[in-house]
């Protein structure tokens, strides 16, 4: 069994309880002592977009601001699909504190050795 776990996210604002529960699953798995890593394509590039998240949450009453706060803090990686966010004018710049741009090279590669759960 891996210790190796992504989340991929490809919905951001379109669909906040989606949303909401990959960064909820992506902070539980890091809680759980997982090498954790989230990636953002399609439109959850979106949420990578500084002030984009802050209203983003679940049905549930969870609050992905929130959870993704955890992550940054605990410096779990959150990549921004390149392709994704250049359709979407989201640049480099634009991007919350921890995330950065990657390439579907690099999302294959961590998927190889990882558990990988899609949303």
């Amino acid at each position: 069994m891996t210790n190796n776990v992504v989340i991929a996210l490809s919905c951001g604002t379109n669909d906040t309880n989606r949303a909401t529960r990959a960064i909820h699953l992506a902070t539980i798995a890091h809680k759980e002592g997982k090498n954790t890593s989230l990636f953002l394509l399609d439109e959850g590039v979106y949420l990578a977009k500084e002030g984009i998240i802050t209203h983003v949450r679940a049905a549930t009453g969870d609050v992905a601001d929130d959870l993704l706060a955890y992550l940054q803090a605990h410096e779990v990686p959150i990549l921004v699909c390149t392709p994704c966010a250049s359709a979407r004018q989201i640049k480099e710049e634009d991007l919350i504190e921890g995330a950065r741009m990657a390439s579907a090279a690099e999302f294959i590669n961590l998927s190889c050795d990882a558990a990988v759960i899609s949303l």
